[in-house]
């Protein structure tokens, strides 16, 4: 069973909701960054930015508590309230034709590390130490992990009745992104959610792997009850939009486009697609752009290792083309290979390669959520890299309070 929760939010005032949350910082450029901080008092880079106006940066625990300095000013100023009472979240996100609908709560650490909460990607101890000292010196999280589940008729009547009322906060985002959001504090209501979900087995992360390992760090050491929890957004698996990346290499290993291709052709049937940009649609295929020509490689089935993790397209590339052709045997850290989310139209990839910025572009299907279930299930780990899930989820909208 899933241990769902509501909780009293700190969040913003209805009337700056669509000035307070952001993006993920690392997502703006550093001028896109600097036109936010000084244009917008409200925004919640504010806070995870003290220091934008100094000089010299603040690092490690210090930044963090200058955080936590910022985010008391917002209180103060009533720029963020809390709320009276627990509540979930009903929130939907409208983007182009995909539209998201979920639910926020609190999922619990126990089901984490007794796996009812599943994960399909590695973390980084440092990286897990790093957000855990920020959540523990902050006393707050302000992004929620993404989590799915399988369809539940219950839990999808009650988002339906919600959306049925007037929004607590709707606004649209400069990336033409429709933001709505919905308190649930009728104690009936929070019941049958919180026992819907408790009929659900398994829970599976889609996006905040860290996130999620920190808290279960936090847990450790503190004994404060909402640390033995921590925010998520669950939504139907059905619901979510799994986009490729694909990869950009910037040498080809000492080959012309000849030799390359009769390298690949060992492992590949490989077939000639012209000039106009070419996708791959069919079972082990993977298309690639080369001296201004696309091409299809589809593996021969001999090549490709049946086990959950093996058969999936970056897995293939990597074990295929990329480590024993192409040299790239650390995908992570080789700053000859790029990942381009499967959002950059693929004009854009073919223009880079032709610049010669990049030799070889190598262009992967989207991961079908059965497999990323799949792998997770196994208590294994997808390639890196191997899926964008949307929805990106914004900051500072719903803050989930530690202390």
């Amino acid at each position: 069973m899933a241990i769902f929760r509501p909780f009293k939010a700190i969040r913003p005032t209805r009337d700056k909701a669509n000035l307070v949350a952001s993006r993920s910082y690392l997502s703006y450029s550093d001028e896109t960054l600097k036109e936010k901080l000084e244009h917008n008092p409200f925004t919640f880079l504010h806070i995870i930015n003290p220091d934008y106006k100094d000089k010299i940066k603040l690092k490690g625990v210090e930044k963090f508590k200058a955080v936590k300095e910022k985010f008391n000013k917002f209180k103060e100023a009533g720029f963020l309230i809390t709320e009276p009472s627990e509540s979930f979240y009903v929130y939907q996100q409208i983007h182009g034709n995909h539209s998201f609908e979920g639910i926020i709560g609190a999922t619990a650490v126990d089901d984490y590390l007794n796996g009812n909460i599943k994960k399909h990607e590695h973390t980084l101890t440092a990286r897990e130490e790093m957000f855990k000292s920020y959540l523990d010196t902050t006393g707050f999280n302000a992004e929620p992990v993404l989590l799915c589940h399988k369809e539940n008729t219950t839990i999808t009547a009650i988002i339906q009745q919600y959306k049925g009322t007037r929004a607590e906060y709707e606004f649209t985002t400069t990336n033409k992104v429709v933001h709505k959001l919905w308190l649930v504090n009728n104690t009936d209501d929070i019941d049958t959610i919180t026992n819907a979900f408790a009929t659900i087995d398994n829970l599976y992360i889609a996006d905040g792997h860290h996130r999620s390992a920190s808290s279960a760090l936090l847990s450790e050491t503190s004994n404060k009850e909402n640390s033995q929890y921590f925010m998520s957004f669950l939504i139907d698996e059905n619901q979510l939009n799994i986009i490729n990346f694909n990869r950009l290499v910037k040498h080809t290993n000492g080959l012309n486009p000849s030799e390359l291709i009769t390298e690949i052709g060992k492992s590949f049937t490989v077939t000639k697609k012209g000039n106009t940009t070419y996708s791959p649609t069919l079972t082990d295929e993977i298309s690639m752009y080369l001296n201004e020509e696309w091409h299809s490689l589809i593996a021969i089935a001999s090549t490709v290792k049946q086990d959950c993790v093996s058969k999936l397209d970056p897995a293939i590339l990597s074990n295929n083309i990329l480590a024993p052709i192409l040299n790239i045997t650390d995908e992570k850290t080789d700053k000859n290979i790029v990942f381009e989310a499967g959002t950059t139209p693929l004009s854009e990839i073919k223009n880079k390669v032709d610049s010669k910025e990049f030799e070889v572009a190598f262009i992967l299907k989207p991961i079908p959520i059965n497999a990323l279930k799949e792998v997770a299930d196994n208590n294994l780990s997808m390639p890196p890299k191997s899926t964008y899930i949307e929805p990106k989820l914004r900051s500072g909208l719903i803050i989930y309070p530690l202390d």
